[in-house]
């Protein structure tokens, strides 16, 4: 967990909603200089931080609607900080709560230096990621009408088709199995949904591919030097960590990816581990995906594998392949180099 610690002389902490936002500042002595509700609007907020624009800084809690307000500071040259959602509600829970107590608890932690710190995505590849996880959503609606279609094979107790309808090749006569006209035109609308999902999916790809190759060309074919990792892996990781140096160790890497977990002690006591949602989900799903990808077709890595499962367990293994995936793709970021076949196999003997 990282805290906002900087001195200022004005403190502004927001409790930011869709259509109002409730404002409190602080000065360098607590001493409460503005408590009001406005309208989420660049003009009403800066009308409101007028008298005190002389070093100020403003922290909101990170929510859906705070792009604007961060792109509005960083063009005012206001100080900006994102207060990380899950740390914050352990720390300013209370008795009451409404707008007023929120924004005030906001600006006093600011003012204390106990604001937890989110990354401030910048805008200009952040709406470029949020397209990439749109696409996730997609393929999860399309994975949906593939589910219902094996599941109607199952209702009326038939044999599923023999080649995956993944693929268009082998989707015809799958719905002429069925003697009901009825729910051989649900498989109809279920097919015509999936060949449009298939197209749309297709064309998405390709214009990612192309903004990734105007946005970062170096750091996203170092990605795809990493045996399992194709372009949506190579995306997925280049957009969501969109700068390697905004983490000061590997560890720091890993963490975030939720690649490693956290001891909870006491009294020197190990109680278990924590913290398995606190971090970055698809960097977590993209390792995970790239450790299986990775032993295809890789005898040595898959020597590896079995030598981690005898000690540990095959998840553990492949949790562990992950881990070390991870690993050297902060290396490979930080150093500027390309994935290296010899040296990562030999790290691992």
């Amino acid at each position: 967990m990282r805290f906002y610690t900087e001195n200022h002389k004005h403190y502004c902490g927001i409790d930011l909603h869709a259509k109002t936002m409730y404002l409190c500042i602080l000065d360098q002595n607590g001493e409460i200089l503005l408590h009001r509700n406005i309208k989420s609007r660049p003009e009403p907020f800066l009308q409101a931080v007028m008298p005190f624009r002389n070093d100020l800084v403003v922290a909101v809690e990170c929510m859906f609607t705070w792009y604007w307000l961060a792109d509005l500071c960083r063009s005012e040259g206001i100080e900006f900080v994102l207060g990380h959602a899950l740390y914050m509600k352990a720390i300013h829970g209370g008795k009451a709560k409404n707008d007023k107590i929120d924004a005030f608890k906001i600006a006093a932690l600011l003012r204390g230096g106990n604001i937890p710190k989110a990354y401030v995505y910048p805008p200009e590849m952040r709406a470029t990621r949020d397209l990439l996880r749109r696409r996730l959503h997609l393929v999860r609606r399309r994975g949906n009408l593939l589910a219902h279609i094996q599941n109607t094979h199952h209702q009326y107790n038939l044999p599923e088709p023999s080649a995956k309808i993944a693929y268009k090749a082998n989707r015809e006569g799958v719905a002429d199995a069925f003697a009901d006209v009825d729910v051989r035109k649900s498989l109809e609308i279920d097919f015509a949904l999936i060949e449009h999902y298939d197209t749309v999916i297709r064309e998405l790809e390709l214009h990612l591919v192309r903004r990734a190759k105007e946005h970062d060309p170096q750091a996203f074919h170092r990605l795809r030097s990493v045996p399992g990792i194709g372009k949506v892996l190579a995306l997925t990781i280049l957009y969501e960590i969109h700068d390697i140096d905004r983490f000061e160790r590997v560890q720091d890497f890993l963490s975030y990816s939720r690649l490693v977990k956290c001891d909870h002690s006491s009294g020197g006591k190990k109680l278990g581990t924590g913290g398995a949602k606190i971090g970055n989900v698809h960097l977590k799903w993209a390792f995970s995906e790239a450790a299986v990808t990775f032993l295809r077709k890789n005898p040595e890595a898959q020597k590896y594998v079995r030598r981690m499962a005898g000690k540990h367990g095959k998840a553990k293994a492949l949790s562990i392949l992950a881990a070390k995936l991870g690993r050297s793709v902060y290396i490979m970021l930080s150093k500027q180099r390309a994935f290296d076949m010899e040296r990562f196999l030999a790290h691992n003997k």
